[in-house]
């Protein structure tokens, strides 16, 4: 009786054991080709980091550009593994124009690793600061501007273009100063506003192939951008803080959250659309 019941024990202790395994692997969703796909321009620092890291919460993997800083790259693709999605890094500097065709050949490899061929969300994301006023703003810079905020926005989007599944999402990344003004933002606020336009012509003419296009136009947010203006200068911090409606400086928190929310099912009817992101900054 002894035996019997030390093995009647066993067999309990297993049956226990294959139970709890079983609801384990019904709680975790293995990763498959169905999962969406984005690309994130300038996805390792900032905003688009914490897009990706939002998409990645919401199971959908990513492909993201930095444009020097490697290391930083490979923390976010460490970040975006435990969430259980993947992400792939690929170097690009995304006001050359030149080199967009090595990147499209480079993102046809990323996209097979991850076992499909096209992919779903475009966030372009990736931008430079400029804070110079008007009458002092050179030709190179403005051209640098100009490389970087829309003509890189505009190729870049064009030559990804057959990569995009029908019914697809395209987010271009604005900013508040396209409605508010502020002296020395006139070159950068320019390029953004073009921006703008070109979501609107977009929308109208992919609107054919199911593919929503919107604008996010965040406000100022506490990140390294302009070298931590926003977040490392009290300040300043202060005055946006001050003429902000909910009393404080954005974080990117605020909005990588939002564009993910914004690239899903739920916001299929948005299109053509400038969000501002800003908490009510300069009402």
């Amino acid at each position: 009786m002894g035996w019997f019941r030390h093995s009647l024990s066993n067999q309990v202790n297993l049956l226990l054991n294959q139970r709890n395994d079983q609801e384990q692997m019904s709680t975790e969703k293995p990763l498959t080709s169905s999962n969406k796909i984005a690309i994130v321009t300038g996805g390792s620092r900032g905003l688009g980091r914490n897009t990706v890291l939002s998409l990645a919460k919401r199971e959908v993997h990513s492909i993201f550009t930095y444009n020097s800083n490697r290391a930083e790259a490979d923390k976010v693709v460490a970040a975006v593994k435990e969430t259980g999605a993947k992400a792939i890094a690929l170097q690009l500097d995304t006001g050359n124009v030149s080199a967009f065709d090595l990147f499209v050949q480079t993102v046809h490899t990323a996209l097979a690793e991850l076992g499909v061929r096209h992919f779903d969300y475009l966030v372009n994301n990736a931008g430079t600061s400029h804070h110079v006023p008007f009458e002092k703003v050179t030709a190179d810079e403005l051209d640098d501007l100009y490389n970087v905020h829309f003509k890189g926005v505009f190729f870049l989007t064009q030559k990804l273009l057959p990569l995009i599944n029908n019914g697809g999402r395209i987010v271009n990344i604005s900013s508040g100063l396209t409605r508010m003004t502020f002296p020395g933002s006139s070159a950068y606020g320019s390029m953004k506003g073009a921006v703008e336009v070109l979501t609107r012509y977009l929308a109208k003419e992919l609107g054919p192939r199911g593919i929503v296009v919107n604008t996010v136009a965040p406000g100022a947010i506490a990140t390294d951008f302009s070298n931590g203006m926003v977040r490392d200068n009290p300040e300043v911090n202060k005055r946006v803080a001050d003429m902000t409606a909910l009393g404080r400086a954005g974080v990117a928190d605020d909005v990588g959250p939002m564009i993910a929310a914004l690239l899903s099912e739920d916001n299929r009817w948005v299109n053509a659309q400038r969000i501002e992101v800003s908490g009510g900054m300069g009402l």
